[in-house]
Formats: structure tokens, C-alpha cells, sequence
């Protein structure tokens, strides 16, 4: 008998060529690594299975933040200053951690496993430098899990012009295919923020908003030691610097029309230093904010409805400053059936099995890529 919350292979339908992935997110969180089991066609038929997520420690979490400020001197896709080969080395092999922990809490067979999509934790995001760097290394964690590793779907798109992000947007658009409100956005909070604009006949307009967690996850860890504001109580109990927001917003990212994307480090703490804790709180709230409204403009219609996933919709202070700011419903995933912490690695498993048949993971809509383009580097279990 399988255990609640899975899936197995003869419960599947649809038409196609089924494939059973699981998906490994790391991304720019310091969070942890999200892994999260779909079977599908790469296409219209995506069905869900469990999800978990598998903490960083402290240790952890500093050795990426080393990392991040190693990368900024990288020039090549592969060189690796400083520790950040030893980063690597922990990232792909915590990565190697969670897949056996996953398939032994939920009672998978390693042989159930079709593939893994794998994201690895970005340390560098420059487009405009056709350079995006992921950290973690595909053909290891292939060896360590005898399992065929889809990895490196980014850059690609990146070498063909591409902003190379986001790439979900047709992950989503899978997600809400059966959803009746028209147009529809879904909204990830996760490190930097993203959007993907769905139509009516489901044409797709994707972008970085601009920051999500990252910068109100630093200034917590900076004033306070905490990883998060949990649930938005010191945004909450502080009051916005509406001359420091209106500079932050000054910045000339959010002029450039998209496709754009951002790296994680593109915005800084150091205008805000002078606040409180609460005000520095409340202010970069506002910041997240206000930079996913403006992205309005961008829209040739305003959504009817908005999903929203990623930590950040955990943080009722920053979900109730977007529901003021846009029109119409703002929801978490969870009120439209989905699991908001599981989406970014559900997609990385359809994105991998999209590419496992040479389909399209990038379309001019979403990163300006000149014409819809496959991706991704597979290593063969050893």
C-alpha cells in the first residue's frame, strides 16, 4: 500500500509519454532545498505528488552567503573563485541528501524515479553578460543518486540573448490551464520576485518584478540573527520611510521594459541602515510591494485574479501591502489547490521533462529569447 500523498506509475493517465520527475529547488533562498514529485507529459497533464523541504542549517547558510560574494568576480560560466568549489561541492551533495531522504519518506522506489530536475543555487545573474551561474554540479549528483540528472536549464537561453528567468512561466500556465478567470498572474515571492501574465488564449508575459525576500531575509539576519520576519510582525509593527521607498524605487531597472531579470544582489541594504529594525522592515516591505504594482504596467490587462507562492506569501504584512496595491483578488496557492512552497520545484521536474523531449522551456514573452527554445544539460546515472 503507498503512503498518503503519493503517486504511483498505474494511477497516471493522459496522453504521452508519462514521466515521473522530481524537481530540486534551491534557487536564491537560503531556506533550504525544495524537492517535490510530478508525473507528466511535459505538456497538458501534470499530476502532483508529495513535497518537502529540507532545511538549511546556519553553517549552511553562511557558506552560501561566502559564496555569493566569491561569484561576483566570476568571468566564465565554470570558474569557481575563492570557496565557491566547496560550496558546490556541499550544495550538489546536500542535494544527494535530499533525494534519499525524500524517497524514504515517502516510500518511493529509487526505480520509480524517471528523472530529477535540477536547479543548483544561483551565485551570479548577469544576462546583459550572457553569464548566469548556477552552483551545483549535475553529473555528481547523478553518480551519488544512480539517477539521470537534467540540470544547467538556464543558460541556453542566456547564450542565445535570453534574460535566462524566469523559466516557470509555462509551469503556470500548465497549473492554471483549467482556471476560468482571465487574464490570471502568478506571483512567486522567493528571493527576487517574478511574474508570469497568463491570457486568454494563454499567451505569456514573464519578468522580475524586483526583490521578494532577499532583501527583507538580509536585513533580518543582519539586525536580528533571524533567518525571516516571520509572518511580517516587524513590518507590521514599523512605519515606511516614504522618502527612502521613493529612491529605492528610483532605481532604473524598474523603467527598462522586459523581459528583465534581476540578480539577487542587485539591491542593497545600505540606504536603510539608519532605520529600525521594525521601520527597515516595514520599509522594504513596502519596497517588494510597489515594485510588483508598478510591474502592472507591463500588462496588457490587469489580472482578474492574482495566485501567489513562495515564502513571501507567509509574510501577512508584505500580502496585505500587494492586495491594496493591485486590482482585483490576491490569493495564497492554497486557496487555488496548489502547494505555494512546492511550485518552484514542481517546475523544475516539468521543466526537465519538457526538455527531456527537446520542447520549448523560454519563449520571447518570457526572457526575449528570439524564438521559443529548448535547454538544459542531461547526466546519465553512472
Amino acid at each position: 500500500m503507498k503512503r498518503p500523498g503519493t503517486i504511483t506509475k498505474h494511477e497516471v493517465g493522459g496522453v504521452g509519454k508519462l514521466m515521473r520527475v522530481l524537481g530540486l529547488m534551491s534557487g536564491t533562498s537560503m531556506d533550504g532545498v525544495d524537492a517535490a514529485l510530478i508525473d507528466t507529459d511535459g505538456e497538458s497533464t501534470v499530476r502532483r505528488g508529495p513535497a518537502t523541504t529540507f532545511p538549511y542549517n546556519l553553517e549552511q547558510r553562511a557558506a552560501l552567503t561566502e559564496a555569493l560574494v566569491h561569484a561576483r568576480s566570476i568571468v566564465r560560466r565554470e570558474d569557481r573563485p575563492g570557496r565557491l568549489a566547496e560550496a558546490e561541492r556541499m550544495i550538489t551533495e546536500l542535494h544527494a541528501a535530499a533525494v534519499s531522504a525524500f524517497l524514504r519518506q515517502h516510500g518511493i522506489a529509487r526505480s520509480d524515479i524517471d528523472a530529477i530536475g535540477f536547479h543548483g543555487h544561483t551565485v551570479l545573474h548577469r544576462p546583459e553578460r550572457r553569464l548566469t551561474v548556477q552552483i551545483g554540479d549535475g553529473r555528481l549528483l547523478a553518480r551519488l543518486t544512480a539517477l539521470p540528472v537534467v540540470y544547467d536549464l538556464r543558460s541556453q537561453d542566456v547564450a542565445a540573448g535570453g534574460q535566462g528567468a524566469p523559466l516557470v512561466p509555462v509551469y503556470h500556465r500548465a497549473l492554471v490551464a483549467k482556471r476560468s478567470e482571465r487574464p490570471i498572474a502568478v506571483l512567486n515571492l522567493g528571493g527576487v520576485a517574478n511574474v508570469t501574465w497568463v491570457g486568454g488564449s494563454g499567451d505569456l508575459i514573464a519578468f522580475d518584478t524586483g526583490p521578494g525576500n532577499a532583501l527583507i531575509d538580509d536585513w533580518m539576519v543582519k539586525r536580528t540573527g533571524e533567518p525571516y520576519d516571520a509572518g511580517g510582525k516587524a513590518a507590521g509593527a514599523g512605519k515606511v520611510s516614504d522618502v527612502l521607498l521613493t529612491e529605492l524605487l528610483s532605481h532604473p531597472y524598474f523603467s527598462r521594459l522586459p523581459p528583465k531579470s534581476l540578480d539577487r544582489n542587485t539591491f542593497g541594504l545600505a540606504r536603510i541602515e539608519g532605520l529600525s529594525i521594525d521601520d527597515g522592515a516595514a520599509t522594504l516591505a513596502a519596497f517588494t510591494a510597489a515594485s510588483i504594482a508598478k510591474a502592472r504596467e507591463h500588462f496588457p490587462e490587469q489580472p482578474a485574479l492574482w495566485i501567489v507562492c513562495g515564502g513571501g506569501r507567509k509574510n501577512r504584512t508584505l500580502m496585505s501591502l500587494i492586495a491594496g496595491l493591485v486590482e482585483n483578488a490576491v490569493v495564497p496557492a492554497e486557496a487555488a489547490g496548489l502547494d505555494g512552497d512546492a511550485i518552484e520545484a514542481e517546475a523544475w521536474a516539468y521543466l526537465a521533462a519538457r526538455a527531456l523531449q527537446g520542447l520549448p522551456i523560454s519563449y520571447p514573452g518570457t526572457t526575449g529569447v528570439a524564438r521559443p527554445l529548448t535547454g538544459g544539460l542531461i547526466a546519465r546515472a553512472q
